[in-house]
């Protein structure tokens, strides 16, 4: 972000207590992105009510708020603090979709705060399965055979058609949470019912198993400017079927041919600028060990783990100095 414009005070969400399927990684990221505006100038307001964090840690940011990362409490905060600009791509799945519902909500619009980075209506077609998929259609990247229901019923006519294994992949949810893979029709009852009381609209990815393929991430950024790098790829130890939040990643691959690569970083930069994401996002691919078949599993448009183990395994984003800090103060 270029110094001396209208973005003076930013506010970052962090992502909250820490929980099992988020942790230290987005303390990692929300970290060196407080430091990184603030070399830039800017005064940071951080809200993120967990105290045994880095990131709210007094020199780190100039105002802290350890309060519940709810809408009011940020619509609050925005009220008080007056920020330019909100960060929440750092805050894990808490982080962006509090600010999704703020946005939904007319909260921005209202009080003029700008969402830095990714627009939100990229935030909404990465995460929303149903537009991620047209789009992919849209770009001729390939996608299993899939269907978007809403409801149970929906989910076991898409599996009588398509065979199991299914997966179910619910909409806007944090590491896999809600979903699983199906055998038969009572675990697709079992795990879609399940799915769509996590989704917050309700929503699931119904999907023919591609499991047993490698699965492939790719850390990708991209600049306003429409300039795309890949920072590094990460190959998972365990295949498509165990969650990546299970398993073991390794960075860079071990596996794979020089065209795979080429053929899966040319995907991610296709990929990141049809969705116009700007900044940092993970991108994960099924490959078929046995062809160059490949598939796009999803798009993550927010930090996620393999965004720490790429910053960590390529040396970037290590910063050191911090300054004063002033604690919020209640907002009742």
């Amino acid at each position: 972000m270029p110094k001396n414009t209208h973005l003076r005070k930013i506010l970052v969400v962090g992502s909250g207590p820490i929980v099992i399927g988020q942790a230290a990684e987005f303390d990692y990221a929300g970290t060196q992105a407080c430091l990184a505006l603030k070399e830039e100038g800017c005064e940071v307001v951080l809200l993120n009510n967990n105290p045994a964090t880095i990131m709210t840690d007094e020199r780190c940011a100039d105002v802290v708020y350890f309060e519940p990362l709810t809408l009011e409490t940020l619509k609050d905060i925005i009220i008080k603090e007056r920020p330019d600009g909100i960060l929440a791509t750092v805050g894990g799945q808490t982080g962006l979709n509090l600010a999704l519902s703020a946005h939904e909500a007319g909260i921005f619009a209202k009080y003029n705060v700008e969402m830095l980075g990714t627009p939100m209506a990229s935030v909404q077609q990465g995460e929303d399965r149903e537009q991620f998929r047209s789009l992919m259609y849209d770009i001729g990247e390939p996608v299993p055979e899939s269907t978007i229901v809403s409801t149970v019923e929906e989910a076991v006519a898409f599996a009588e058609g398509a065979g199991y294994p299914i997966i179910v992949r619910p909409a806007y949810t944090l590491g896999g949470g809600g979903g699983g893979q199906a055998y038969n029709e009572n675990e697709l009852r079992t795990i879609a019912s399940g799915g769509l009381e996590e989704s917050p609209i309700r929503q699931c990815l119904i999907e023919q198993s591609i499991a047993g393929f490698k699965e492939v991430e790719y850390e990708v950024m991209r600049d306003a400017n429409d300039t795309c790098i890949t920072v590094c790829n990460m190959e998972n130890i365990d295949p498509v079927g165990i969650h990546t939040g299970d398993s073991i990643v390794v960075a860079p691959s071990q596996t794979l041919s020089d065209h795979d690569y080429q053929m899966l970083r040319s995907s991610s930069l296709k990929v990141i600028r049809a969705l116009g994401i700007v900044g940092g996002c993970n991108i994960q691919f099924a490959l078929d060990p046995n062809s160059n078949q490949y598939y796009l599993i999803e798009v993550n448009p927010r930090v996620s783990r393999s965004s720490a183990l790429a910053s960590k395994a390529t040396g970037l984003s290590n910063r050191k100095n911090c300054s004063e800090t002033r604690h919020g103060l209640p907002l009742a």
